[in-house]
């Protein structure tokens, strides 16, 4: 039996671009893929017919022969390299088909890789910054020193030596992938020998020794906001690691912890201290000051009759929120001092007002001693 002209075959004209021949070939393939039509052999036999025809013309060397002598040009073993069927050509075309159908669902655009160099981004980098409470109230500018892995001065970030350039690497034909046939599928991996760039270097550069970068500590100036927590991350875009060979750079996270301060507890905006207060104070009233950060002062005022615990607001002596004009509280909690060391003067005073105590200048014990009291009788 006379085999059909190929481009009848796949229903293009004879000057059909790759394009169209691809178009054709996919819509073809699918429609006698031999899954989509079990037992039909007459789908198969069409199924390896598309195939071979497909096979002869996207290969432009194997087309222009076609062209010129026909199917003749493949007789006798010239070049049909095991005719029609499933070997390595099939399973080759068999792979554009599901890397166009299926590619936007892995990952997008195909997945194929152009020809040339490709560039690896650099690595991120991490930065632990220690700032103090008084930093964080004010906010301010620091000076980082990182080491990283900066473009190569002499190649450029290009890796190769200067004056020299790069060639085609032989192993993949500059597609950075190579292809290997596995039974009806086809194994795609990286290139081992340029590494998925597609290029090697005629001579790499003897400073950076072809990686286009090198180690190098980097300063730095870093914006602290005022109001920053305990924690927050801070990114500054391309200034991670430089990438391989002209790649794009990666980025660098400052994450920002803040040491204990001596006398505040931060929660948010808000800030508490504890004060220890005389019995007296307690019990009298009265006033003191205390520092606020900022270099500033402000009045505590105690209440008479002021209980253990108690706590005392200031309205905005807190921190400012992050990028925001609000400002926190501070709460200063009044810790009562049982008096110690007394003289004999100040314990006779004592005992006599302890003679003198009722149950309104102490409500609250004399409360709890009274149900304490009923308990034990019940």
């Amino acid at each position: 039996m006379a085999k059909r002209d190929f481009y009848e075959v796949l229903g293009c004209q004879k000057g059909a671009d790759d394009g169209a021949l691809k178009s054709a070939y996919r819509k073809l393939a699918m429609q006698f893929h031999p899954d989509r039509n079990p037992g039909n052999e007459e789908a198969e036999h069409k199924f390896k017919e598309i195939n071979e025809a497909y096979d002869t013309l996207k290969d432009p060397q194997k087309r222009a022969a076609y062209d010129r002598f026909g199917h003749a040009a493949f007789e006798n073993g010239g070049g049909a390299r095991g005719g029609p069927g499933f070997g390595p050509e099939f399973a080759s075309s068999m792979s554009d088909i599901f890397e166009d159908i299926f590619g936007d669902f892995m990952g997008g655009g195909g997945g194929r890789r152009s020809s040339g160099a490709s560039r690896m981004r650099g690595s991120d980098l991490r930065y632990n910054l220690e700032i103090t409470l008084e930093e964080s109230f004010e906010g301010r500018t620091v000076e980082i020193d990182v080491p990283t892995l900066a473009t190569c001065e002499t190649c450029d970030g290009a890796g190769a030596k200067p004056g020299t350039g790069t060639h085609t690497c032989r192993q993949c034909n500059g597609h950075g992938k190579v292809r290997a046939a596995q039974g009806f599928f086809t194994i795609e991996r990286t290139c081992p020998v340029c590494q998925g760039r597609g290029q090697m270097m005629d001579q790499p550069c003897t400073d950076c020794g072809g990686q286009g970068r090198h180690q190098q500590n980097r300063k730095l100036s870093v914006d602290v906001p005022q109001g920053i927590e305990d924690g927050t991350r801070i990114r500054l875009a391309n200034e991670g690691e430089a990438g391989v060979r002209g790649g794009p750079p990666g980025d660098l996270y400052i994450f920002v912890s803040i040491k204990p301060h001596q006398l505040f507890q931060r929660d948010g905006a808000d800030l508490f201290a504890r004060v220890p207060i005389s019995m007296t104070t307690a019990a009298l009233g009265g006033e003191f000051e205390v520092p606020t950060l900022g270099n500033a002062r402000a009045k505590v005022k105690v209440p008479a009759g002021t209980q253990p615990g108690q706590r005392v607001r200031l309205k905005g002596k807190g921190m400012p929120v992050l990028r925001s004009k609000d400002v926190g509280d501070l709460y200063v909690q009044l810790d009562i001092e049982t008096p110690q060391n007394l003289s004999r003067k100040q314990r006779e005073l004592l005992e006599e007002f302890a003679r003198l105590e009722t149950g309104e200048t102490s409500p609250t014990s004399d409360g709890f001693f009274d149900k304490l009291k009923k308990m034990f009788e019940a």
